[in-house]
């Protein structure tokens, strides 16, 4: 296709054609970052923070009884009932609220009473306020886990702001709320995040499932890791459990400068306007947050110089962010010769794009963008299979880039096997429910253990 391009829109997309050789470097240094993530010596100064979970034990499908799990992801909250029934069997009952916008920016006090009180309402919906039941937590904010059911929070993000919770453990402020009502008996057990709840999820099934990928707005990954490796873990010369699941955080890779081989002017001028300059690199190659910025930018430098849509001017481009990643996934669904997605987009930034010529090379643009991020998701992924030296593995997937994009799934198999030694065998499934689930089954390997469901 590239030969009938102009040689500008070639020029432009050339840094996103990542060769061979760069993959294999992605790889290899990804690998060492991982390394001093796990070291305690090398932890602190590692960009890659490979966290402890303290998540050692994967579901077996043999856990029974009813567990709670709530799950507070964004501007929604969701609270469920799983019921698990053994032999991978299982029931779920939800109910979903919706934060007044007040609270994403007011009291720690307000916050949790009003998560304890929603807790509540759907604990009396089903007769559950007695049953004393264990509750698993899906919290995605960057936490710094010091127990099962001990995370602190480090940061928010997704526009919440809410005062006196930054530095303090969430379990204990959730508890404390549901305590302060004193009409349920619920037991917060377990804190998890989505990409945890993703792995957990999928391994209830399919007991060879070893990682758990997000890959929607932003990107990261989990995997099981021998405890003796997981150096940061107080007992992990002692524990007697084998295993460890560690949250990788590999959006930061590359913060240190690893990765400077593989971005573009055009992912240097992105992070400028972002509210992290310098920070999770290796997420805005990937994520689909990102993505569509990226062709934005690329368009606007191309119209700049006339060699796309002549003539043409589009005030609904020239604002940041307005090309969603969506566009990119519906321009990739036209089959070849064809444009009628690729014409509605179009539309809607009002370009007539009148020539076959340009919207071939939109098209072309997209692609450049997409195959680059499932490279370079591809190389995380055999870094994590190679660290566990493993030969067959399932992978459990989720995120809107994954599940909406129409090709992505094909493109990371087809990188991933490029990369992978001969004989590594793997399969990439999508997760259903990684969230509420994945809570519900970190509250149940709690249980199994019979570990006393106190704060």
């Amino acid at each position: 296709m590239a030969s009938s391009m102009h040689p500008d829109v070639e020029s432009a997309v050339k840094g996103f054609m990542l060769e061979d050789e760069k993959l294999i470097q992605v790889v290899e240094r990804l690998a060492k970052e991982l390394k001093m993530g796990l070291a305690r010596d090398t932890h602190p100064r590692a960009a890659v923070k490979c966290f402890v979970t303290y998540v050692q034990d994967l579901p077996t499908g043999k856990e029974r009884g009813k567990f709670l799990a709530l799950d507070l992801g964004g501007s929604t909250f969701r609270v469920l009932l799983v019921t698990l029934l053994g032999e991978s069997d299982f029931h779920i009952e939800s109910n979903s609220f919706v934060f007044p916008g007040s609270l994403m920016s007011g009291t720690s006090k307000e916050l949790f009473d009003y998560m304890a009180e929603c807790v509540a309402q759907f604990c009396q919906q089903f007769q559950l306020e007695h049953e004393g039941l264990p509750l698993g937590f899906t919290f995605s904010f960057p936490c710094l886990q010091q127990g099962l059911s001990k995370g602190v929070l480090v940061a928010w993000t997704k526009g919440f702001n809410v005062q006196g919770v930054v530095g303090h453990n969430v379990v204990e402020l959730l508890q404390q709320a549901i305590l302060r009502r004193g009409d349920i008996s619920v037991n917060v057990v377990a804190l998890i995040n989505d990409t945890v709840g993703t792995l957990l999820s999928t391994a209830y099934f399919n007991r060879n499932c070893r990682i758990g990928l997000i890959l929607g707005t932003g990107t990261n990954a989990c995997y099981v890791e021998k405890t003796v490796n997981a150096e940061c873990f107080e007992g992990y010369q002692t524990s007697t459990r084998p295993y460890m699941v560690i949250n990788t955080e590999w959006g930061a890779f590359g913060d240190n400068g690893v990765l400077e081989f593989v971005r573009t002017t055009y992912d240097k001028e992105l992070d400028r306007v972002t509210p992290n300059p310098g920070k999770q690199t290796f997420e805005k190659c990937i994520g689909g947050m990102y993505m569509g910025e990226l062709v934005r930018l690329i368009l606007m430098d191309l119209m700049a110089k006339d060699v796309l849509f002549r003539g043409e001017h589009s005030e609904k481009l020239q604002q940041r962010w307005s090309f969603g990643t969506s566009y990119i996934s519906e321009i990739e669904s036209d089959a070849p010769g064809e444009y009628r997605n690729c014409n509605k987009v179009l539309a809607c930034l009002g370009i007539m794009g009148n020539h076959e010529s340009d919207r071939l090379s939109l098209r072309y643009i997209c692609e450049a963008v997409t195959s680059r991020s499932a490279k370079l998701c591809a190389c995380g992924l055999v870094t994590l299979i190679n660290k566990m030296n493993i030969n067959d593995v399932v992978i459990a997937v989720d995120g809107s880039v994954y599940r909406y994009h129409p090709k992505y799934h094909e493109m990371l198999e087809k990188y991933m096997k490029k990369l992978l030694k001969p004989g590594v065998k793997f399969e990439l499934v999508v997760s259903e429910d990684g969230s509420g689930r994945g809570a519900a089954l970190a509250a149940a390997a709690t249980y199994r253990r019979g570990t006393e469901f106190k704060v």
